[in-house]
């Protein structure tokens, strides 16, 4: 489970999911948004963007239906997690293969089965075959379950989303807990090339107040290619703070040269830096800050992507405040301003923007 500690916020995800009670649970959430900036490319596509890509118009983000049915950490047992995604997010968050495409606008992120083998501690040991949420990162698919309505930086450019594979993951006592992963690649459903991916993390819970997470990865990712590489870590902090929470969260990056990248006869790397503050006022209002940097010295993951102009090197980053109302039951009302900025003039021209959005969900 990732180090994610958001109350009030979590939508009932596979990863994220309570396991005391075996009966079948339906679960989902509505999203719709609005977001403007003045640089966009076009007048269109808000550059370097994912859900909040679409210029100065409302949009019909996403509409999930969860359907889980829990296992018995206790014995021998079974459960299942799927998650059907409708709405213009579906379409930037597909993998690969298409075998669980549901049209333009349909996709199913998450659907995998978990076996559980009981153990002395009670925790169980867990094997997960499917279509998996990564290990990466704090930020999660469901919007509303993160502190901020955008999505970071990290997210987006070196992080994925999900893995086709099976994973095992135990809690070795109540400080310790790992999960290891085998998957067919990065956003894939079916393999692009003859090897696996191999993700592992290691959770460490220090008391009740602090956690920190360590993620690896490595493996083949571009389609054809079965010896370039792409290795390495993330490190995520997290500290309860009375009414606030922090979280710092470190990434490194690192491809063996191959066709697809922007300077082939060469290794590529990057590395990322981001950090999140959230304060509560009280139940009902809250605020949320992020900060983050991402260093992409060969441009090995923004050369074209999202908008951005073809590069072989990109330094950007960006500071984002959201408030967090929930001032009406089952419903998040997020007002949100952030500021990018480029070493490319990638915003119409200039290496800088500013956007506002309004996102609205509700979760049932």
């Amino acid at each position: 489970m990732r180090a994610v500690a958001l109350a009030g916020l979590l939508l009932a995800t596979g990863s994220l999911a309570a396991q005391t009670s075996p009966r079948l649970k339906l679960s989902g959430f509505a999203e719709v948004s609005y977001a403007y900036s003045g640089h966009s490319s076009g007048d269109t596509i808000i550059v370097g963007r994912l859900y909040d890509r679409l210029q100065n118009r409302f949009t019909l983000n996403a509409f999930g239906v969860v359907l889980d049915k829990p296992y018995d950490p206790a014995k021998r047992s079974a459960g299942f997690h799927v998650e059907a995604l409708f709405g213009q997010n579906a379409t930037v968050i597909k993998a690969g293969g298409g075998a669980l495409d549901l049209g333009t606008q349909g996709d199913i992120p998450h659907l995998y089965v978990t076996l559980n083998l009981p153990t002395a501690n009670g925790s169980g040991v867990q094997f997960k075959a499917g279509r998996i949420p990564t290990l990466l990162g704090l930020e999660v698919i469901e919007t509303a379950a993160n502190p901020n309505w955008s999505e970071g930086n990290q997210f987006i450019y070196v992080e994925n989303f999900t893995g086709v594979g099976v994973s095992v993951e135990t809690k070795l006592n109540q400080h310790v807990d790992v999960q290891l992963r085998v998957i067919n690649g990065w956003d894939q459903v079916s393999d692009n090339n003859n090897r696996k991916s191999l993700m592992g993390r290691v959770g460490i819970s220090l008391d009740t107040l602090t956690s920190i997470g360590v993620v690896g990865f490595w493996g083949p990712e571009q389609t054809g290619d079965n010896t370039a590489n792409r290795y390495g870590g993330e490190a995520l902090f997290w500290r309860k703070l009375g009414a606030a929470q922090l979280w710092v969260q470190g990434d490194y990056g690192r491809e063996q040269a191959n066709a697809a990248l922007p300077t082939p006869g060469q290794d590529a790397q990057w590395w990322a830096l981001g950090s999140w503050f959230m304060y509560d006022f009280r139940p009902s209002f809250g605020l949320a800050v992020r900060g983050d940097y991402v260093q992409d010295e060969n441009g090995a993951r923004t050369n074209g992507s999202f908008v951005f102009p073809a590069n072989t090197a990109h330094k950007f980053g960006s500071a984002t405040a959201t408030l967090n109302i929930r001032a009406w039951p089952n419903a998040v009302v997020r007002p949100e301003v952030r500021y990018d900025r480029s070493t490319l003039a990638a915003f119409g021209g200039k290496k800088d923007q500013v956007s506002v959005a309004l996102g609205v969900a509700y979760l049932y």
